[in-house]
């Protein structure tokens, strides 16, 4: 589609009667919204016919009067039914794990680690290299490895760890 004469006349004249640039491309034909908003600033048309702005100001809707108080829940918009629902948590008291060396091993349990199996806990005690350290070599459930005792030790809830970090 070529610009004529004619039609840049007619864009210009519709341009200043205030039609939007759909309703321009519409009555031209053949023509875009967007080429007649490209066509309209490489002409450089600004002054378009506004439409009568009422004279006094709207007058506002009056607000209700809040009385200051804070909600107890957040305000949710909309559809509620999967709102969350924001119950206190109560937490239980943390529990008093004891000390691992309170752990008494039989004799007949520890081993070295030329003794550990599939089925012995592998809990080290002691201090590497030295002639009194083992492992604690108890009987365990197939695949965990440690037994109960030492599993309760290793394997904390992280809200237990978070406490204990906290207290020190």
């Amino acid at each position: 589609m070529n610009w004529t004469d004619e039609r840049v006349e007619l864009l210009k004249k519709l341009w200043s009667d205030g039609l939007s640039a759909s309703q321009i491309a519409a009555e031209l034909g053949g023509v875009t919204r967007n080429a007649v908003i490209g066509k309209v600033h490489r002409l450089g048309l600004s002054g378009r016919a506004k439409a009568l702005a009422p004279s006094a100001p709207r007058p506002r809707k009056p607000r209700p009067a809040s009385n200051g108080a804070a909600h107890a829940r957040p305000m949710v918009h909309g559809n509620t039914a999967l709102a969350p629902v924001i119950r206190p948590v109560i937490e239980p008291e943390p529990e008093e794990i004891a000390d691992p060396i309170a752990n008494v091993i039989p004799m007949a349990d520890r081993c070295t680690i030329l003794d550990l199996t599939e089925f012995t806990c592998r809990w080290p005690v002691g201090e590497p290299g030295k002639a009194d350290f083992f492992y604690c070599g108890s009987r365990t459930k197939t695949g965990l490895p440690y037994c109960a005792y030492h599993s309760r030790i290793a394997y904390q809830p992280v809200q237990n760890r978070d406490r204990r970090r906290a207290a020190r």
